[in-house]
């Protein structure tokens, strides 16, 4: 995978829960750091897209006596025994 090299600009705010996420010692870098945090928000976008889809596929199908929770649950168990969480 090629990459591109970007260059930020962060609040003093920002720098210090950086500085304090490397300090851990789960990350060897600002960059390691920060392509995880892309990497989530990327796997929680996905999340929401699926289960956006499958209200909305629930909506069409007319009506149904599970709550949005419940069917919002059931897609997040699929998910798991999927491996997918």
């Amino acid at each position: 995978m090629a990459m591109v090299k970007k260059s930020i600009t962060v609040t003093a705010q920002q720098e210090l829960w950086l500085q304090s996420q490397l300090a851990t010692g789960n990350y060897a870098s600002d960059s390691e750091l920060l392509r995880d945090l892309i990497r989530k928000e990327q796997a929680r976008s996905n999340e929401i897209d699926v289960i956006r889809k499958e209200l909305i596929k629930a909506e069409q199908s007319g009506f149904s006596s599970r709550s949005a929770e419940d069917i919002v649950n059931a897609v997040i168990a699929q998910k798991q025994a999927n491996g997918e969480l």
